[in-house]
């Protein structure tokens, strides 16, 4: 039963983000706001509503490894399986933005203060408190960089209703919510039922979950050959998940960070994002890269599963 609980609140989660993605966007486009403010401040921070929801849901029932695992696992399945998706399934992928100069950077800045934070052994208010500078900091050198997003231009040809979009961000952030809650309770009780513990549980269950709407994203827009949106909606999606999912996550319980015990896992994080930073230093866009990032996954799994 509990299995079939964590499906239902994982797609809870799924179409509740996907609802408040296109009702904020909705909302952005009536305001005339920037095409480039909709793709920075809705599209990665959006995708990342399921992170969220899940680990404030664990660190206020106390499961702190769901919740830092979540974010762990986001990150390896954002680079190594979204990423590598997008390599391989995209006729060509060429950005026309200088995706190294301008934002490989912010794949490494958030784990390396992460790691540079968990050696204490904890997150605490004051790292979520700096978590929140940092997406801050992230936010201000995109509107500097004058990144511009692609935007659903099926949307822009809705009229706009208040009512109806209200009544629909609402639903939206209840099934995120509810959604959030119900896939903590379930996977709890899935980890003590096959004596896992609830770090891998949230490393791979969780995260792969809730990274599917940033899986759905980027393959879309590299269907669509959008590959700066692809890659954009990657790097932003993992800046926001250390910075606001942990951010928010600690400020309200202080959260445990054993690295000994996952250095594996923090480690395969950290290379992904490294990863990242070589293939747009050199361009390596193509099925390839994507080989050596699904390589990196399969290795996660397999020291998760011996």
């Amino acid at each position: 039963m509990d299995f079939v609980i964590f499906i239902i609140s994982m797609s809870a989660l799924i179409y509740g983000a996907e609802f408040i993605i296109q009702q904020s966007e909705k909302i952005a486009l009536h305001y005339n706001i920037s095409h480039f403010v909709i793709g920075a401040t809705l599209v990665a921070v959006g995708t990342s509503l399921p992170e969220m929801a899940v680990s404030m849901s664990a660190s206020i029932k106390g499961s702190g490894d769901i919740a830092v695992a979540n974010v762990i696992g986001s990150t390896i399945f954002n680079i190594a399986l979204v990423l590598g998706c997008v390599f391989l399934i995209a006729k060509k992928v060429n950005p026309t933005r200088d995706l190294f100069a301008k934002d490989s950077a912010w794949s490494l800045f958030p784990i390396l203060i992460f790691i540079l934070m968990s050696i204490d052994g904890k997150l605490n208010e004051v790292d979520g408190i700096l978590f929140l500078f940092l997406m801050g900091g992230y936010l201000l050198f995109l509107i500097n960089s004058n990144q511009v997003e692609e935007i659903d231009e099926e949307l822009a040809k809705e009229r706009f209703a208040w009512g109806k979009t209200l009544l629909l961000l609402a639903i939206g952030f209840v099934f995120v919510v509810v959604g959030a809650d119900f896939a903590i309770d379930s996977a709890s009780n899935i980890a003590r039922t096959f004596g896992v513990s609830e770090w891998v549980i949230g490393l791979f269950l969780i995260a792969f979950g809730t990274s599917l709407p940033e899986l759905t994203i980027s393959i879309k827009s590299a269907m669509k050959n959008n590959a700066d949106l692809a890659i954009g909606n990657i790097i932003g999606s993992n800046v926001a998940n250390f910075t606001m999912v942990l951010g928010v996550s600690s400020i309200i319980n202080d959260l445990k960070v054993d690295l000994s015990a996952n250095f594996f896992d923090i480690a395969a994080a950290f290379i992904v994002s490294l990863m990242l930073v070589f293939i747009t230093a050199n361009k390596l866009y193509n099925k390839s890269a994507g080989i050596a990032l699904l390589v990196v996954l399969g290795l996660v799994i397999q020291n998760s599963l011996a």
